[in-house]
């Protein structure tokens, strides 16, 4: 592609004396009911040729068929030049491609921009769920995808571990818990946790329902719940420091904390820096009441401080309440000034949910206000929320799908479908373990990484796990099958080359096969710039939609011709590796045998 916009760079310049660097050159694939390989689109060039779309084409395919290798033929379809591409140029590709275990990828150096992504943030009152797994999975997936592209980056975390939610599971199991704890109970601490929170709700509803019972309105009822007014006091003591709450606080947040671990571990995510929102929330106040000094914010005669945004479109904002207790916003200004001391943040990016759009629309103003260089161009990375064919999901009402239990779920159905299919045949009790695994949990992320992360969507288990269509376990099973074809061709002792030397006649069904792998430096440059990590995912599908076509109208180890064997397994060879390295960016294994 860059060798092209090239060449067409000198026929415009040497034809119309358009200037060589011109962003205009549009070059793309050609669409299959046309011949050739690559398009040019030529109308922005129609000012400087003075000419007709169909003779401004005509003209430019004759001189770069006259002064190109490259290009073999021309043909012209409106204003639109379809160029055909000369083979041998196919095998150069192939063999530039073959050069580089990381084709596509930028190599990372210590002048890199460092990019600091922050995704998962969750609460310490109940565990993981749905909601989480797409928010983790795209966290990770945008991480590995801007460090392809050349970025240092930071993965770090935000647990909210403190505030009335906590306090709610902290007294549900002070009062009704009788000591246990997660070994006695023998569950993860995370869940045993979020059990309490659930409790809570459960009789704080009673409650409410019998204050209302008394004549009392469903607000006054609330207002009056004296277990509602328990845990307001429990916050309040936690935020003197009471020591006996405290405790509790440290005991309850580090069984969560081991469970949470377990949970990241087996979805394949991680994190570079872990910060608290207990030891965020009081640099906020520093900070807010710095602005305050400045005059970026101001008090009311309550004693609440807020920020006038009207002048930039927005409203007025809280960042204090009157009794001195920060909201959320502090804490992420709060959070923002830790994470500025500890890194030399370049860009900093939120994975959050679309429901905090005008969050971060302040956040933004705010931090740039406050002196932060970053602050004006923060990137909120804003998806939609995810569903189950049920319907939305409640925490407090227990209705929440639990991300360990989907898991659990995903491998035992991966598990059950790949044994009909006969997919484990011949496998050791351990290597089915393992397949199950890695195709349950593959089926889950792909399903969820392929969609728009702009989109809400409705996660359908059943649906994510088919070896047949676009889902994980199809790309995973195109990987096992290409490793036993490179298994196959060892076993005969066939060496695959790993360059290929000699011209080779090709079909245009390996051409196809060759471009969709060359696409894929292009396609990882758009997803990191576009924050798509779905492009990736249907990328990787549409490659191996090509590749399993080839594969079934050529022969590959059967081949008599030596050099036609090699081409197409060193083709297969590397389209094996963009497989790997593509579905690494979604942090999806592939197995060597399936």
């Amino acid at each position: 592609m860059d060798k092209i916009t090239e060449i067409v760079a000198s026929a415009l310049n040497a034809l119309y004396g358009v200037e060589k660097e011109n962003p205009a050159i549009q070059l793309q694939k050609t669409k299959k009911e046309f011949e050739g390989n690559l398009t040019l689109v030529v109308f922005p060039f129609l000012k400087a040729s003075k000419k007709a779309p169909e003779a401004t084409a005509t003209e430019i395919g004759e001189y770069l068929v006259a002064n190109s290798e490259l290009i073999s033929a021309f043909n012209v379809v409106k204003g639109f030049l379809n160029l055909s591409i000369a083979g041998n140029s196919w095998i150069e590709q192939l063999n530039a491609i073959a050069k580089e275990d990381k084709y596509g990828f930028t190599p990372v150096t210590e002048e890199s921009p460092l990019v600091m992504i922050e995704y998962s943030s969750p609460n310490t009152n109940k565990p993981l769920h749905l909601g989480h797994v797409r928010n983790n999975l795209l966290g990770f997936s945008l991480s590995q995808i801007l460090e392809a592209d050349g970025n240092r980056v930071v993965k770090t975390n935000i647990v909210n571990d403190r505030g009335i939610h906590i306090c709610k599971s902290m007294l549900a199991w002070q009062k009704w818990g009788e000591g246990i704890t997660p070994e006695k109970a023998g569950k993860k601490g995370d869940h045993l946790i979020g059990d309490f929170y659930v409790l809570f709700d459960k009789h704080y509803k009673a409650e409410v329902k019998e204050l209302e019972a008394k004549g009392m309105s469903k607000e006054e009822a609330e207002a009056a719940s004296p277990l509602m007014a328990e845990a307001r006091e429990m916050l309040r003591k936690w935020e003197a420091g009471d020591e006996d709450v405290r405790s509790v606080w440290r005991m309850m947040n580090e069984w969560v904390y081991a469970g949470f671990d377990e949970t990241y571990k087996r979805m394949g995510v991680d994190f570079d820096k872990i910060y608290y929102e207990s030891e965020t929330y009081l640099e906020g106040k520093d900070k807010v009441l710095e602005g305050l000094e400045k005059g970026i914010m101001y008090r009311r005669p309550d004693g609440s401080v807020w920020a006038d945004l009207t002048g930039e479109g927005l409203d007025e904002k809280l960042l204090l309440r009157a009794d001195g207790t920060s909201v959320y916003m502090t804490q992420d200004i709060g959070t923002a000034k830790l994470r500025f001391i500890d890194y030399p943040i370049d860009k900093m990016i939120y994975v959050v949910g679309n429901e905090q759009n005008y969050h971060f629309q302040v956040l933004s103003i705010l931090l740039d206000k406050l002196g932060f260089s970053w602050g004006k161009d923060l990137v909120h990375f804003s998806y939609g929320m995810v569903e189950l064919p049920e319907g939305k999901m409640k925490s407090r009402e227990g209705t929440v799908v639990d991300a360990d239990d989907l898991m659990n779920e995903m491998v035992a159905t991966a598990r059950e479908t790949s044994a009909e299919l006969g997919k484990l045949d011949g496998c050791s009790a351990e290597e089915a373990a393992a397949i199950s695994e890695m195709t349950g949990l593959g089926a889950l992320k792909y399903f969820i990484l392929k969609v728009d992360p702009r989109k809400n969507m409705t996660f359908n288990p059943k649906e994510s796990i088919d070896f047949n269509g676009n889902t994980g376990p199809f790309i995973q099973y195109t990987h096992a099958r290409i490793s036993s074809v490179l298994r196959k061709a060892a076993e005969s002792g066939i060496v695959i080359p790993s360059q290929i030397e000699k011209d080779i006649e090709i079909t245009e069904k390996e051409i196809s096969l060759i471009q969709r792998l060359a696409e894929f430096k292009n396609v990882l440059k758009e997803a990191a710039s576009t924050y798509s990590p779905a492009l990736i995912a249907n990328y990787t599908y549409d490659l191996v939609k090509e590749y399993n076509q080839f594969y079934h109208d050529y022969s590959i180890l059967r081949e008599e011709n030596e050099d036609k064997r090699a081409f197409r397994l060193l083709l297969s060879v590397n389209t094996a590796k963009i497989i790997r390295n593509g579905m690494k960016l979604l942090g999806i294994d592939v197995p060597e045998r399936m």
